[in-house]
């Protein structure tokens, strides 16, 4: 059977639909048909599939989100929900899937795969760019443009009144975005899962730079940040320096949305083509990525199993230019 599906699972990012426009494009160019699996996981149980041509995917590169909607499929979870979804790909002729998702959605490929004679390949689309075996996943690097932009229009009115601004990001398990944009948007404060948050060593940093007359401060949290979200670590420090007019600002789903950037789109058209030429090489149960620009492939296993680990230099770049 050499009919390819598409689906796309759990969170959304900016770039899937660039990803889809690749797919189907790339599967034509080989003589295969493709096929979209509407809302995921849920979508295959129900059997909710449609042939796509290249029409189908004409002016969406530029579009945030993804035109096959996503979902968390729970009833993908039990055995006889998957028999289900395998028995509906072979109803439709389909031996390959491309899953486009983060680390639930390829476990889940996984144990698919180990169950059901069924072709699986991962491209890794995720804001929260935290899969081992990638530089980089789609979606990251719009969300931290657009986490950045919004911390340069909060420093403007920071600015005008003196005041401390913490402001939460996404990143449940990983603060790459807030380490990324926090960086580039001159953060006084970035507080990360991966480091342990010293609540009255960020006092005393934000005590010096009021003491130099700072006009503004800006601290950056991940929301999985072991001290807390941006609420919970504000309250600690107004006990402790009641002096600060203080905000706190959460970000939250503006950072999925938006038109992917131009480095996103790329990287989606990349790993869409990778994707489709590796199952016509008959290879299966792995994850395209990038690494050093160049396409990888890592099996399952490990690209869920392991994660981005923090860059050492990006900490020491914090600590020297936030003195």
């Amino acid at each position: 059977m050499k009919n390819i599906a598409i689906l796309t699972s759990g969170g959304d990012s900016p770039g899937m639909n660039a990803a889809i426009r690749s797919i189907v494009r790339a599967g034509i160019y080989n003589k295969r048909r493709v096929f979209g699996i509407y809302r995921g996981y849920d979508g295959l149980i129900d059997n909710e599939i449609k042939e796509l041509n290249s029409s189908d995917v004409s002016n969406i590169i530029q579009l945030g989100g993804t035109i096959l909607k996503s979902a968390r499929s729970e009833r993908f979870m039990l055995p006889e929900f998957r028999k289900i979804a395998f028995e509906n790909l072979q109803k439709n002729n389909i031996g390959s899937l491309i899953v486009l998702g983060g680390d639930g959605t390829f476990k889940g490929a996984s144990v698919f795969s180990s169950e059901f004679k069924i072709q699986i390949i991962g491209i890794p689309c995720t804001i929260d760019n935290d899969l081992y075996g990638t530089d980089f996943c789609i979606g990251y690097d719009t969300a931290i443009n657009t986490a950045m932009e919004a911390i340069d229009k909060i420093r403007d009115t920071a600015d005008s009144h003196n005041r401390l601004f913490f402001i939460e990001v996404m990143g449940r398990d990983a603060g790459l975005i807030a380490l990324r944009c926090g960086i580039a948007g001159g953060a006084e404060g970035i507080l990360i899962p991966e480091t342990v948050t010293d609540v009255d060593a960020l006092v005393e940093t934000l005590n010096k730079d009021w003491k130099r007359t700072k006009s503004s401060m800006i601290v950056v949290v991940a929301e999985g940040d072991e001290a807390g979200g941006a609420y919970e670590i504000s309250k600690k420090v107004k006990e402790k320096c009641p002096k600060f007019d203080m905000r706190v600002t959460t970000l939250g789903h503006i950072q999925r949305g938006g038109s992917p950037t131009c480095m996103d789109r790329v990287l989606a058209s990349r790993l869409g083509l990778a994707a489709v030429e590796a199952l016509i090489n008959n290879e299966q149960n792995l994850m395209v990525g990038i690494v050093n620009q160049h396409i990888s492939k890592i099996p399952f296993d490990k690209a869920t199993k392991h994660h981005q680990e923090i860059n050492s230099e990006l900490l020491h770049v914090l600590d020297v230019l936030a003195s």
